[in-house]
């Protein structure tokens, strides 16, 4: 536990490292990102704290990243690089994210979706992918996409496989 300023106890928060290669406006606030890792942290029931770092990519950044990482040509919204750490070591540290803003405005945009909530789920996803969920196989999307709309229900946001 954390003593706040007046003294009570607080849980600890995740700690959320967000870097921007893009300018700033439209694209939520590092607070923000926390609260949907927390959200997906909570959801998953896997860890009570951990640690992401987030960085915010333009479409060149985005596209080199898929395409040296996955062999695909084009930038795509989220991209999950989970930790592997070496047996015995017990850190709260999960992975990186790399969220693609130009995609989430033009998905946002073209789905119909108010672009705070676009953000958030592509956050929930990609953290939900860092704990090791995947949705390769049927059965698998269908566990993740029903884990995913339950977590953005408790932040009021609809959804988003509706």
């Amino acid at each position: 536990m954390i003593a706040t300023a007046n003294g009570r106890s607080a849980k600890p928060q995740s700690v959320v490292a967000v870097s921007y290669a893009v300018a700033r406006a439209g694209v939520p606030s590092t607070a923000s990102f926390r609260q949907w890792v927390e959200a997906a942290l909570r959801g998953a029931r896997r860890r009570k704290r951990a640690e992401v770092a987030i960085r915010i990519v333009d479409a060149e950044e985005g596209l080199a990243l898929n395409r040296d990482y996955r062999g695909k040509a084009y930038a795509t919204n989220v991209l999950s690089f989970p930790a592997e750490l070496p047996p015995g070591v017990d850190l709260p540290l999960i992975g990186d994210l790399a969220i693609c803003a130009p995609v989430v405005a033009r998905e946002a945009a073209e789905q119909g979706k108010k672009p705070r909530d676009h953000w958030a789920h592509l956050t929930v996803h990609g953290t939900l992918h860092l704990l090791g969920y995947d949705h390769i196989e049927d059965g698998e999307a269908e566990a993740m996409e029903s884990l995913e709309a339950s977590i953005l229900a408790t932040l009021g946001i609809a959804d988003p496989y509706a």
